[in-house]
């Protein structure tokens, strides 16, 4: 299609027109961020790492394996918090417990290798809500901060609960369960 003179004409008065407008956006906008830099921080303002943020009581943190009473991983490898994870960030191996090993898990089958890649958890709690075991849940435990991508990858080393130094679900646990624990 051919342009005549005269379109060329209007659509150059256009363009000026749209550049004669785009300058007093510019202003506006740097007078709003002036203004905003000298009235200061609205609200409360924390000074972290020494002051921390109070979170709400449903904040979902570092996931934990939570063993039994007699300090026996509750894990089953079963796969159902992988399958559950919309983020596949669960990766898991099964293996048979042998007879000396009866004190370290509770079932015939246990996870020899339980991996979690914080990178891509979204931390979601489906893996939570999916384990007929209640072996993992999510604690507000902040993760830890890690210097490369491949410390991300927590295994069951960082992720399975210290027998000595137990992590204090309760509040997080459903009425569901609380009745499979028991």
């Amino acid at each position: 299609m051919k342009l005549t003179n005269r379109s060329k004409v209007v659509s150059n008065k256009k363009m000026s027109l749209k550049e004669k407008l785009y300058l007093p956006g510019i202003i506006q906008g740097m007078g709003i961020t002036l203004k905003h830099a000298i009235e200061g921080p609205k609200g409360k303002v924390f000074s972290y790492p020494e002051v921390q943020k109070p979170r709400a009581k449903v904040w979902r943190g570092q996931h934990v394996l939570k063993r039994d009473e007699e300090g026996r991983e509750r894990c089953t490898a079963c796969g159902l918090c992988a399958v559950a994870c919309p983020a596949e960030a669960i990766t898991m191996k099964a293996a048979e417990r042998k007879k000396d090993e009866k004190n370290l898990y509770r079932e015939e089958k246990y996870a020899e290798i339980y991996e979690i890649n914080m990178l891509r958890c979204i931390f979601c709690g489906m893996c939570e809500e999916a384990c007929p075991k209640s072996a993992i849940y999510l604690t507000d435990r902040l993760v830890d901060v890690e210097t490369n991508r491949g410390s991300f990858v927590y295994g069951k080393d960082k992720l399975v609960e210290d027998v000595d130094h137990r992590i204090d679900i309760t509040d997080r646990q459903s009425e569901k369960q609380k009745k499979a624990v028991k």
